[in-house]
């Protein structure tokens, strides 16, 4: 993790890796976030810039890598997971949360976008089986109920971002 971390740094800067920042735009060109839907969310989730750059240290790193390995809980997975995909950061993930991860799923493309019909009837679907308390949002909670009925999750390491 070490030698990969440094590796992002500019050559005058390898030997103080453990006290430099990574450009986010560094961050992002790991083969794992390279193509990720989600990859200015992650860097975001993971940064402890006080900025609000999105840079990383090396410590903010570790905690990706580890978040993403085969060795975390279903229960970190899905709490990094429910972060990343709260866009507005309010603690739960509503219509325009889900509309921004479908949006991303799907790709931004006017060919792969679905229309407003197709995404109103997704979101529904995602809300009638997620929102236990009928309260038009998914919380915490709620997501970790739905992903641990979902044998699939603790296999999908990083969500393909890094494993």
């Amino acid at each position: 993790a070490y030698k990969r971390f440094s590796e992002l740094l500019p050559k005058e800067e390898r030997e103080n890796a453990c006290s430099a920042r990574v450009p986010k735009s560094q961050i992002l060109t790991l083969p794992e976030l390279r193509a990720n839907p989600f990859q200015h969310r992650i860097c975001h989730v993971f940064s402890t810039s006080e900025s609000g750059d999105d840079s990383m240290s090396f410590e903010d790193f570790l905690d990706m890598l580890s978040v993403f390995s085969d060795s975390a809980t279903s229960d970190i997975k899905s709490h990094y997971a429910f972060r990343i995909f709260d866009f507005d950061e309010d603690g739960t993930l509503d219509r325009k949360d889900l509309e921004q991860l479908v949006n991303c799923l799907t790709g931004q493309g006017e060919e792969s976008r679905l229309n407003s019909a197709e995404m109103e009837q997704l979101i529904q679907n995602i809300l009638e089986e997620s929102d236990i308390d009928k309260d038009g949002t998914i919380n915490l909670s709620e997501f970790q109920h739905v992903v641990s009925r979902s044998p699939d999750f603790a296999r999908w390491g990083g969500w393909g971002f890094i494993t």
